[in-house]
């Protein structure tokens, strides 16, 4: 397949205005793009811990979520010597690497609607003042600890962190995935019962605790659906693709 013309199909459902941040730098990361692509790695990051299996499979595109390059590329290569390191690797040995971080969780069938539909979530829909966040409603009613168990399971993760300020029970569920914590106060007003996100800060935390609301601080490597999410996706524009999930991130221990 013609790697611009498969990229140019993901831009349209994932375009780079998606992107919600400034300085989320989205696109390619480095290397050149080959003419065709055949073999592609998905991963969540490209790091230390990818590099040495991506040179050994030297595949046409890694495709990552999180940006490589998180910033002004001249500034963070500047200041980071340690991605200034890899990234000169990754360009001497000929890899390519492309990111898509929040135009895919924005965009229809992106990281946001994977993870309500692994919550089975009915009526999904995208709040007008925060496009990338998704509301829908569960099946059936659940006291708030056992949506929180439920959450985990489907999610895959060992821990989670609950506020539970708010309703005793769970009907109306918004989320978005990774670090959206501050976006609480829209599901709050939208009627959700409760909030999924991740990477709360503490005075935000206070926030939510203090206006009696419930949040479930998930993990932020819940976003790991966005391999086989992606992969679903690139299969279906070409089913000759040879495709690699590295799923290599681990969650840190609890003591």
């Amino acid at each position: 397949m013609k790697t611009r013309v498969m990229l140019n199909k993901l831009s349209k459902r994932f375009p780079k205005r998606y992107a919600k941040m400034n300085h989320d730098r989205v696109g390619l990361m480095a290397g050149k793009l080959k003419e065709d692509v055949h073999t592609i790695l998905l991963c969540l990051d490209f790091d230390e811990e990818v590099y040495p299996l991506a040179l050994e499979m030297k595949p046409d595109l890694i495709l990552t979520h999180h940006p490589f390059i998180f910033g002004t590329k001249g500034y963070v290569l500047s200041h980071d010597l340690k991605k200034k390191e890899l990234y000169d690797k990754v360009v001497a040995n000929g890899l390519t690497i492309y990111s898509m971080h929040t135009n895919f969780d924005t965009g229809r069938g992106g990281m946001n609607d994977a993870l309500t539909s692994a919550l089975g979530l009915r009526n999904v829909y995208a709040p007008e003042k925060d496009i990338c966040m998704r509301i829908g409603e569960l099946e059936n009613e659940m006291e708030v600890e056992e949506f929180a168990r439920f959450a985990k399971k489907q999610f895959k993760v060992e821990y989670s962190l609950l506020i539970n300020k708010g309703k005793s029970h769970v009907k109306k569920v918004g989320i978005i995935g990774g670090g959206g914590s501050r976006s609480w106060k829209i599901a709050k007003d939208e009627g959700c019962d409760i909030y999924i996100s991740g990477d709360v800060p503490h005075h935000v935390r206070r926030d939510i605790t203090t206006s009696n609301y419930n949040y479930l601080d998930m993990p932020h490597e819940i976003e790991k659906i966005f391999m086989p999410t992606m992969k679903k996706l690139l299969l279906e524009m070409d089913n000759s693709l040879e495709i690699t999930i590295i799923d290599h991130e681990k969650l840190p221990k609890v003591i």
